[in-house]
């Protein structure tokens, strides 16, 4: 169960980094609201995710999904640059939290 916490707590990592960027400095009630609402209860699950997986390996694996998830949502959401190094260094970010994974 810790691990499907830990991916919903990535998950809303990406979702309140999504809703900053779209908050345009805090101006915008709705975004900034599902901002707050979002780091809330995203590190509340990354709390329960580390009760029995080890810190580093949490948050590492927490951190992951949320770089790479930004990362998708800053190209398709907000129209940001692709390029081959840029998706090379993605993929390092994915196999290393595969590895995280295995490695647990």
């Amino acid at each position: 169960m810790a691990w499907l916490w830990l991916f919903l707590s990535g998950l809303l990592e990406v979702v309140w980094s999504g809703a900053m960027k779209a908050s345009e400095d805090f101006t915008k009630p709705w975004p900034t609201a599902l901002m707050a609402v979002s780091a809330l209860v995203g590190l509340w699950l990354l709390s329960l995710a580390m009760r029995s997986l080890p810190l580093g390996v949490a948050y590492l694996v927490w951190v992951g999904i949320g770089a790479v998830g930004a990362f998708v949502v800053g190209v398709f959401a907000f129209g940001e640059t692709v390029s081959a190094l840029r998706i090379l260094s993605v993929g390092l970010i994915v196999a290393g939290i595969i590895g995280l994974r295995l490695s647990a």
